[in-house]
């Protein structure tokens, strides 16, 4: 059977849990139930795949922050650490929000708790209001 065709199969949820999910269709925008569900499911295969890899695995992350630009020294900080690491930038994506904070993408790959510590490393900075992995696989 080709690996991409459909499947249909039924699963049975309590109605509370149903109306939750639609709700989900409705604000997130998706076509389905299905479509949903199937994000959902690559979501949570994408979490277990990095919880059990070892780390002589390159893995693919965006680390997304919110800073304040007016914090002294803090750009030249978070550049060097981007230098320091044994992480590979791959791009990174600089947008000036206002007058007082910029967000900042920065594609990566590396080992797991090396896209981690340098995460850490930056997110812990004084003047970074906000930063989150994305955590990425290929399917």
């Amino acid at each position: 059977m080709d690996k991409n065709t459909l499947t249909r199969f039924s699963i049975s949820l309590p109605y509370d849990l149903l109306d939750e999910l639609d709700k989900r269709i409705i604000n997130n925008g998706y076509s389905s139930r299905s479509e949903l569900i199937r994000d959902m499911i690559r979501e949570k295969m994408v979490d277990e795949k990095w919880e059990n890899e070892s780390d002589s695995v390159e893995l693919v992350a965006v680390l997304t922050i919110i800073y304040d630009h007016h914090q002294r020294e803090l750009n030249q900080k978070i550049i060097d650490i981007q230098h320091n690491s044994i992480v590979k930038i791959l791009c990174t994506t600089h947008i000036h929000l206002n007058h007082n904070n910029c967000l900042e993408s920065i594609m990566l790959k590396g080992s797991k708790s090396d896209i981690e510590n340098l995460s850490l490393s930056i997110g812990g900075l004084k003047g970074v209001k906000f930063y989150k992995i994305i955590k990425t696989s290929s399917f």
